[in-house]
């Protein structure tokens, strides 16, 4: 199984072009994912894009342990996804009650046919393909004209949970804080259209325009598809070295210049914020040291606030060392799913979750990243972003926020409807 691999020149001011084109291509296989960084390159990041498609002799794992086996044999890409849900297989305590709607399965990785890196500097295409060689994937490429110009459809989202019933349940939780059940959680709410006949490849575009994030991700699983614009990685690995960077802690953009300074100034400033953000990394540092060498785990950066076009985010970094001769899949095993999705403690407050909230999260809360030959890897948290069915024709989203004893019901609505616009709006 080897593969055939050629890098071809990106000539200047032509890499938007090139993107559209290779999604455009992309769009007749049944099995591919995108990853965007939309240029937010920083020390950590090692491509400006990648997209991955189909599925080399169907050969698809469903499990941590399937990936280990073969990927230590066959050292090649992986590219997939983990489910919310797959907690409950990582964890005997934990079950779901609501079903799973769009279609994912709970844990997806496939071996691609053909792997396309663009280089942080936008220079340069590599093509590694199985089969097919290269040039033949570029020429194909270049005749893949993108369809310009094609207006999104109106659509009305319902919300699962209604105002009301939403801040009785911030109060609910809150008393669980209070009688000593948890400390933190993140509580989250589905909104959904029935009958939303849409082409994803448009809505990803037109989400990915005016949320451009640095985990961006477009993902077809058959009739299931996810157009995700996220912030946040949940973990990376690279050696030995594994590191998280989790979010809590949000703050809506200001008008001009100097509100939004000010904003920016009261996120960093802001206890609340603080608070929620360092629960969650303490929880980070407990995760990583269970596949870590002894006093490996450092906090890299606390609170850093970082800016986005729709809000402010207060974001740290995790990392730690992973003992020598544990298999690299115990980091994901022994931090899935990522704290800033959960809350403290962990299993408790995802049976929390399971409680309170009206609808299976699905591939919400869960990740899409790659697996590189080397056994390095990179994973988003899988946020602000929309799922939907071709299929069922069932188009949703979820947003939400951390509560913890001093979140105002009012508020955590507000915060949640924040996240949720920045979703609509591209629909109305």
């Amino acid at each position: 199984m080897q593969r055939q691999t050629a890098t071809f020149d990106i000539a200047e001011g032509q890499y938007e072009i090139l993107k559209k084109e290779m999604l455009n291509w992309a769009q007749q296989f049944s099995i591919f994912l995108f990853l965007d960084s939309n240029s937010y390159a920083d020390k950590y990041s090692r491509y400006e894009c990648m997209l991955a498609i189909g599925a080399h002799e169907h050969i698809a794992f469903k499990t941590l342990d399937e990936i280990q086996q073969w990927h230590s044999e066959y050292k090649d890409w992986l590219f997939g996804h983990i489910a919310y849900d797959y907690k409950n297989q990582l964890e005997h305590k934990l079950s779901s009650r609501h079903e799973e709607q769009l279609g994912f399965d709970q844990f997806y990785f496939f071996h691609p046919e053909i792997v396309c890196t663009v280089n942080t500097e936008k220079t340069k295409l590599t093509i590694a393909s199985l089969g097919i060689t290269p040039l033949e994937v570029y020429k194909s490429f270049l005749f893949a004209m993108p369809d310009d110009g094609i207006e999104l459809p109106k659509l009305q989202f319902t919300q699962r949970i209604t105002k009301e019933p939403y801040l009785q349940t911030i109060d609910a939780l809150r008393r669980h804080i209070e009688d000593g059940d948890c400390y933190e959680i993140n509580f989250c709410n589905e909104g959904y259209c029935n009958d939303a006949e849409i082409e994803p490849l448009h809505v990803f575009n037109a989400l990915n325009k005016i949320s451009p994030a640095p985990f961006a991700a477009f993902y077809r699983n058959d009739e299931s598809y996810m157009m995700c614009a996220s912030p946040e990685r949940y973990l990376r690995k690279e050696g030995s070295v594994v590191m998280s960077q989790p979010i809590k802690g949000t703050a809506k953009r200001g008008e001009d210049a100097v509100q939004d300074a000010l904003l920016k100034q009261n996120l960093h400033n802001s206890i609340k914020d603080r608070a929620e953000n360092v629960m969650i990394v303490d929880l980070v540092r407990n995760d990583l040291a269970r596949s870590s060498e002894t006093g490996a785990v450092q906090v890299d950066e606390l609170f850093g606030i970082y800016t986005f076009p729709q809000v402010h985010q207060m974001i740290s970094t995790v990392s730690s060392t992973m003992h020598a001769g544990v298999p690299y899949t115990d980091a994901i095993r022994y931090s899935f799913p990522m704290g800033s999705m959960t809350g403290a403690p962990k299993i408790k407050v995802m049976q929390l979750i399971d409680q309170y909230e009206h609808a299976a999260r699905g591939l919400f809360s869960g990740t899409v990243g790659y697996i590189t030959p080397d056994a390095d890897f990179d994973f988003n948290v899988i946020i602000r972003s929309l799922f939907y069915n071709a299929e069922s024709r069932y188009l949703s989203y979820q947003t939400g926020g951390a509560i913890t004893f001093d979140s105002t019901p009012e508020q955590e609505w507000e915060e949640m409807r924040l996240k949720a616009w920045a979703l609509e709006r591209i629909f109305s």
